[in-house]
């Protein structure tokens, strides 16, 4: 992540009282990675994240793995459908790719 996704990746952070408590990820329109500080988690600064991005670049994508509770109950949230399934072969995980 640090030296191959990252570098390459146009990445935004999220600060609260000046201090950065999340950040955005995106290659063109996917998010490749969505972190927030779990002590800001259901105050919408991951919903503002999103929006960001698709301010800048539209239709958005992700992928999360089937058993990633917490990140597919946000996505849902925000308004990513299922568009896809397979099977991640690095970690054997079912992913399901997201479309909004």
């Amino acid at each position: 992540m640090r030296t191959l996704y990252l570098p390459n990746a146009e990445t935004w952070v999220i600060e609260h009282a000046s201090l950065p408590i999340g950040f955005i990820a995106l290659i063109d329109r996917e998010i490749g990675g969505l972190f927030l500080d779990p002590a800001y988690h259901g105050q919408g600064y991951g919903h503002r994240m999103v929006d960001h991005a698709r301010k800048l670049k539209g239709p958005l994508h992700v992928d999360v793995f089937e058993r990633n509770m917490i990140g597919r109950r946000f996505y849902d949230r925000a308004g990513f459908t299922e568009i896809e399934r397979y099977l991640h072969e690095a970690s054997g995980e079912v992913t399901l790719r997201m479309s909004l």
